[in-house]
């Protein structure tokens, strides 16, 4: 009997270090991971401070002319003033605003168009097939010159820089939707046929979980097409909005406005891009993470 036991006790003995081997490694990841990233932090920072200073600095010794290119503290004042007495338009929110409220709009409807179609053609063959030819000749065309047309069909409200947003959103993610769909792995709709699946639950429970990674990585660079269209929108005709902001002070030769409202967009950016990561880490949880995962 107590040979059994002594096997038992040596079982368990051996089990020990293996566990703590395993919480050892995984705690020196964890801390080789958070040093990494302090240091990328670290040198994202140092970067920014060797840019603006080196660009300031060229500024005040005359090897950048700041009549054409401005130069940080020039920014910086521009966007105080604008802040503190507003812009020659009125309040620089509200024209943050006026330009968020466009984008923000072309993008849900070029997103939820691009989705459908993407989606349609992607499971129906014969219209895919029907209709590529036109859709790769519309995509062909570059978009921003529909601006005029939009200006002259809609007007110069806000309705002809929503259309432009949305005509810039829809193809980006309109093709990743459709190729989504079509990598769908086919062994799991056959076995969800098998098991009894109609076409509402195969939408639901395979093919969109499936597509979801493509269109969520399509909605990264969608919102940017959005301030794009929006913004050049502004250019053509508008009343009030970053991109007039931009085009009045490039008109009046103030390189700093120019800098200073481009600053203003990429903030927007930004945030938009943090929020729609956070969406996509929702979302996309049941996803497993790799540890060598690295995002811009």
């Amino acid at each position: 009997m107590s040979e059994p036991n002594t096997l038992l006790e040596r079982q368990q003995s051996s089990a020990h270090p293996t566990a703590e081997t395993d919480s050892a490694a995984l705690a020196a990841l964890v801390r080789r991971r958070r040093r990494r990233r302090w240091l990328i932090n670290a040198l994202r920072l140092l970067l920014l401070v060797v840019l603006i200073g080196g660009w300031e600095l060229g500024a005040r010794l005359g090897l950048i002319d700041p009549f054409f290119w401005g130069r940080p503290s020039g920014i910086w004042q521009q966007l105080v003033t604008w802040v503190l007495h507003g812009t020659a338009q009125g309040p620089l929110w509200v024209q943050i605003a006026v330009t968020l409220e466009e984008a923000l709009l072309g993008f849900l409807i070029g997103v939820v168009l691009g989705i459908s179609f993407g989606v349609l053609l992607g499971r129906n063959a014969f219209l895919a097939e029907l209709l590529g030819p036109y859709i790769k000749a519309a995509n062909s065309i570059p978009r921003v010159t529909l601006a005029p047309l939009f200006a002259i069909g809609l007007g110069l409200g806000s309705q002809s820089k929503v259309a432009l947003a949305v005509v810039l959103v829809f193809f980006i993610v309109f093709f990743n939707a459709f190729q989504g769909v079509r990598e769908v792995d086919r062994n799991l709709l056959a076995n969800a046929r098998i098991l009894g699946a109609n076409r509402w639950q195969l939408f639901r429970e395979v093919i969109l979980p499936s597509a979801l990674t493509w269109i969520i990585a399509s909605l990264h660079t969608s919102f940017s097409f959005a301030l794009v269209g929006a913004v050049v929108g502004e250019f053509v005709g508008s009343i009030e909005g970053i991109g007039l902001m931009i085009q009045n002070a490039g008109a009046t030769f103030n390189a700093n406005g120019v800098f200073a409202a481009m600053l203003i967009l990429a903030a927007v950016a930004l945030l938009s891009e943090i929020v729609i990561t956070a969406l996509e880490r929702r979302l996309l949880r049941w996803r497993p993470s790799a540890l060598s995962e690295v995002t811009l």
